[in-house]
């Protein structure tokens, strides 16, 4: 049985690092990104999501109770609706 919770325990750890290195490279692309392709996208400002992805990434790291629920949701907002948005409007396919 502790076979059993060693293993879980690697895991969770595992998907710490993932979500981690996920909202790193998204605060690394937002940072890439054209300033104007976030007005247009009616979306905060680039440097807003930079910042939230940033302390995403320090507030799962650190397992702070409920602020790493809350950035675990800011990584994926911005992973599934933000940047498919904006790669939208940056390859010109931003029709209905």
């Amino acid at each position: 049985m502790t076979f059993v919770f060693l293993i879980f325990g690697y895991l969770l750890k595992a998907a710490v690092y993932l979500a981690v290195a996920a909202a790193l490279i998204g605060a690394g692309l937002a940072a890439a990104t054209r300033a104007d392709a976030f007005e247009a996208g009616d979306r905060q400002n680039k440097w807003i999501w930079v910042g939230l992805l940033l302390l995403a990434a320090l507030m799962v790291y650190l397992k702070v109770q409920f602020l790493s629920w809350i950035g675990l949701v800011i990584i994926g907002l911005y992973w599934f609706d933000v940047r498919p948005q904006i790669k939208n409007i940056l390859n010109g396919n931003y029709g209905w």
